[in-house]
């Protein structure tokens, strides 16, 4: 386990990589994180570290998080996150954390809220196809239809596809390729696209899987290098 980062979805442009081709890109704006406290085995039987980020006016605190600060001697934080490490003896009370720790990472995952629909029918929702056109449907051709039993078992099971509140849910997307990393104006370049509107928050962390795949400058370079091989031999 490692720490993650917290930014800003700033929204998408594109990329012209070295071989001319365009690629989409996601551009996140990276806040900087402070580290609020070491946890330990001994404090609590388990090693994280615990880190604030986006600033917050003192009139929003609680008299509480008040406390708290004072106690860090620390600015107020808006996100208080945990994340569990192996090794924390590497980190302080008050260090800083940027977009540094992605330095030579080229596959991260993202989490972010999508875009909220509001209230949607089933065919929005869940891709239903329906009722029929005709042939005696009136007024609910694009209702769901039946949706329970009758005597047994009387009731309509949880987690059945019906209309109701559509997006704004949390999703994660994983092993997204960092196309660029500008750490002058702390901003990530990811290839594609990831859920959530423009200034949503968006949750980085090193990916968790084992990822064997190419980017696309290594693609470039061993075409190259296969294009400078084949030339060598004729």
């Amino acid at each position: 386990m490692s720490i993650g980062l917290i930014g800003t979805k700033l929204g998408m442009t594109r990329e012209f990589m070295e071989s001319g081709q365009s690629v989409p890109v996601t551009v996140i704006k990276i806040e900087k994180g402070r580290v609020l406290d070491v946890i330990t085995h001994e404090k609590r039987g388990y090693a994280a570290v615990k880190v604030g980020f986006f600033k917050l006016k003192n009139s929003k605190l609680t008299k509480q998080m008040k406390g708290y600060f004072a106690k860090k001697n620390t600015e107020p934080k808006r996100i208080l996150k945990e994340f569990r490490v192996d090794n924390n003896e590497q980190y302080k009370e008050g260090n800083e954390l940027g977009l540094e720790i992605f330095k030579d990472k080229k596959f991260l995952d993202v989490r972010s809220k999508t875009i909220g629909k509001g209230f949607a029918g089933v065919m929005k929702r869940w891709n239903f196809g329906g009722l029929r056109a005709s042939h005696g449907v009136s007024v609910s051709h694009r209702s769901h239809g039946s949706t329970g039993q009758r005597q047994d078992p009387g009731k309509v099971f949880k987690g059945k596809k019906m209309a109701g509140h559509m997006g704004d849910k949390l999703r994660t997307m994983l092993n997204l390729e960092v196309v660029k990393s500008d750490l002058e104006n702390n901003l990530l370049y990811l290839k594609g696209s990831i859920p959530g509107s423009k200034n949503s928050t968006v949750f980085l962390r090193e990916s968790i899987k084992n990822v064997t795949r190419k980017t696309i400058k290594e693609k470039f370079d061993a075409k190259v290098k296969a294009a400078a091989a084949k030339k060598g031999k004729k």
